[in-house]
């Protein structure tokens, strides 16, 4: 039977799930009575937030041809599952949205699909909108792709129209699976999740030789030794076969209980001494936050509960560290914002875990004075090409400024999809953040791509929020890592009855740290609970304190029992109240609670 291997890539929201449910019934893979609306979002979360967060492979047959379609995520946050499904496919339908065009991330995952090789099919979807602009937006793809008016499909994914033409432009346009024929059996694991009941079952791409039940398997990066227990292909549930060939996509039942053994981008292979498959690039975490247990007797959860999700979810970095408020947790580096809020929501709600999540940073290289740079800091945080360099991520780690010769910020490329009318206010909102623009592009009407730099700390926190407000919604955004540039970064220190609040520390430049800080110590002045004493909230670098709140004390009424007489009976119990007040604010600590974590967090 001949095969194809092929995903749907699109900005989010622009109907890759709708259209996958449209496949699954023309092609008559699940009956009527089974279907259901965005089929291959299993998640409950991704079915409540209405977005894709994990590749989901199914299996389909039209026209004696097996199609093995992989539906991938749109937002920028999970672009590494959109690069993983890219690898194990030949071909990509870029779905574009007739009402909306082009939008920023569709670029960014088109050039992802290219840099693979793969066979492109513009398809635009939603034409049976009253906003929709065929004619437009098929201009905005032929000047992108290249492609000619004519190869463009046009559908609605909501009513069906038109999905059979994808299919069959699918079973032409894009080539079979190629066989290598290398010693023995090979497959490229693209994903892996761990079943409570069966050990870990891996996603794979058959490259060469076939796998069948009991047979035994090596994971070539690993050194881990398995028998099959079981495979098949997804449907979009688990289908068992009898055996998985060369170009076939499927699961492999290793039943390991090891989540170290089975790791993604690893090669399955019936021959240990085969050569492994490239694998992917190993991706680097963008921003990076503190996951501390509510209770400190939950760490053994949270950390089995991260091995977990991490074998799920590639793109997480887990690192363990200790903070002085909040006890033993892990440093854990994500792609984005979103990411972060997901995995989060996934702990709480997949592994039952309650979390503390302290305020998210980025990954600083800090030049140390060489002599006793292994004194100032701890070698792990050393660069293993550069011993006199440290990678800071956790603001607790930022060595004393005496020490330090130079401080880098990481940087990105950034490109802005907007209107004529919103270029003013993009320009504006780049500016207060460090931005600087590079090249404007006029496309097709009235679309403008603008391509920035911008460092990233600028944009982690609510830079999406604040372009979608200042452009009524209509921009859209992506970006890309450029390397580092040295910049002027301080340590800003939170301080709460004059004493250093490490958790809620950051790292900033020099030039925001006044504006953060007022920020900062306003917030935490609506959040934090009111004591019997005065509690004033600091901003400082270096001692140098540069913001300041104080939050009022709780007054009890002490005077309230007093009926008449001289008014020296009341002063006497206000003195008494007061040196009271006084005594408690040398011995009290103020607490901290969630709400000041998102309050910085949210700033």
């Amino acid at each position: 039977m001949d095969i194809r291997n092929f995903c749907i890539i699109a900005h989010i929201d622009h109907g890759k799930s709708t259209l996958a449910d449209r496949m699954i019934e023309q092609t008559g893979t699940l009956q009527k009575r089974e279907m259901k609306a965005q089929l291959l979002d299993s998640m409950e979360l991704e079915r409540e937030r209405g977005i894709t967060i994990k590749l989901q492979p199914v299996r389909m047959r039209f026209n004696d041809v097996q199609l093995n379609l992989i539906d991938t995520p749109g937002h920028t946050d999970f672009r590494y599952e959109v690069s993983r499904s890219l690898a194990a496919c030949e071909g990509a339908i870029l779905l574009v949205d007739a009402a909306q065009g082009i939008q920023a991330q569709t670029i960014a995952v088109l050039y992802m699909a290219m840099e693979h090789d793969l066979t492109i099919i513009p398809v635009l979807n939603k034409i049976d909108l009253p906003a929709a602009d065929p004619e437009r937006v098929s201009e905005e793809v032929v000047n992108l792709v290249g492609c000619k008016k004519e190869d463009i499909l046009k559908i609605s994914a909501k009513d069906g129209s038109g999905v059979k033409e994808v299919l069959e432009a699918v079973i032409d346009r894009v080539k079979p699976p190629e066989n290598i024929n290398s010693s023995g059996t090979r497959a490229l694991i693209f994903d892996a999740v761990m079943d409570k009941y069966r050990g870990t079952v891996a996603y794979v791409r058959m490259v060469d030789g076939t796998l069948k039940k009991g047979q035994k398997i090596n994971c070539l990066k690993t050194g881990a030794q398995f028998d099959v227990l079981d495979l098949g292909h997804f449907s979009p549930k688990y289908v068992s076969d009898s055996s998985l060939s060369c170009g076939e996509i499927g699961y492999v039942v290793t039943g390991g209980k090891e989540v170290t053994e089975v790791r993604t981008g690893d090669t399955i292979s019936s021959n240990p001494d085969s050569k492994p498959l490239p694998g992917y690039k190993v991706v680097q975490p963008m921003v990076f936050a503190g996951l501390y247990p509510s209770e400190a007797d939950d760490y053994p959860l949270l950390r089995e509960s991260l091995e977990k999700l991490s074998l799920n979810d590639a793109a997480l970095n887990v690192e363990p560290e200790r903070n002085v408020a909040l006890g033993n947790g892990f440093r854990v580096g994500f792609l984005g914002l979103l990411h972060m809020d997901i995995v989060q929501e996934r702990l709480e709600r997949e592994h039952d875990c309650n979390l503390v999540i302290t305020a998210p940073s980025v990954l600083y290289e800090v030049k140390l004075q060489v002599k006793n740079a292994g004194e100032i800091i701890r070698t792990s945080l050393l660069k293993d090409d550069e011993k006199d360099v440290a990678l800071i991520s956790n603001p607790a780690d930022f060595p004393d400024p005496t020490h330090i010769c130079e401080t880098r910020e990481p940087w990105v490329k950034m490109e802005i999809l907007c209107r004529n009318q919103d270029v003013g206010a993009v320009m504006t909102l780049t500016q207060d953040r460090r931005g600087v623009q590079t090249s404007m592009e006029y496309l097709e009407m009235d679309r403008i791509l603008l391509h920035f730099e911008m460092p990233l700390q600028s944009i982690v926190l609510d830079f999406f929020d604040r372009l979608k407000s200042t452009t009524a919604g209509y921009a859209s955004m992506s970006y890309e890592p450029m390397g580092y540039k040295t910049g002027d970064l301080v340590k800003l220190d939170i301080l709460l009855l004059g004493e250093s609040a490490g958790a809620l520390s950051s790292i900033v430049h020099r030039s925001e740290a006044n504006s953060v800080g007022s920020i900062i110590c306003k917030k935490l002045k609506e959040v934090l609970p009111k004591a019997q004493y005065q509690i004033p909230i600091q901003a400082a670098i270096n001692s140098k304190v540069v913001a300041r709140e104080t939050l009022s004390a709780f007054r009890k009424d002490v005077t309230s029992g007093l009926y008449g007489g001289d008014v020296s009976r009341k002063r006497k119990q206000l003195q008494k109240q007061k040196k009271g007040k006084k005594r408690l604010k040398q011995m009290g600590k103020v607490t901290l609670t969630q709400d000041a974590f998102l309050s910085v967090l949210k700033r």
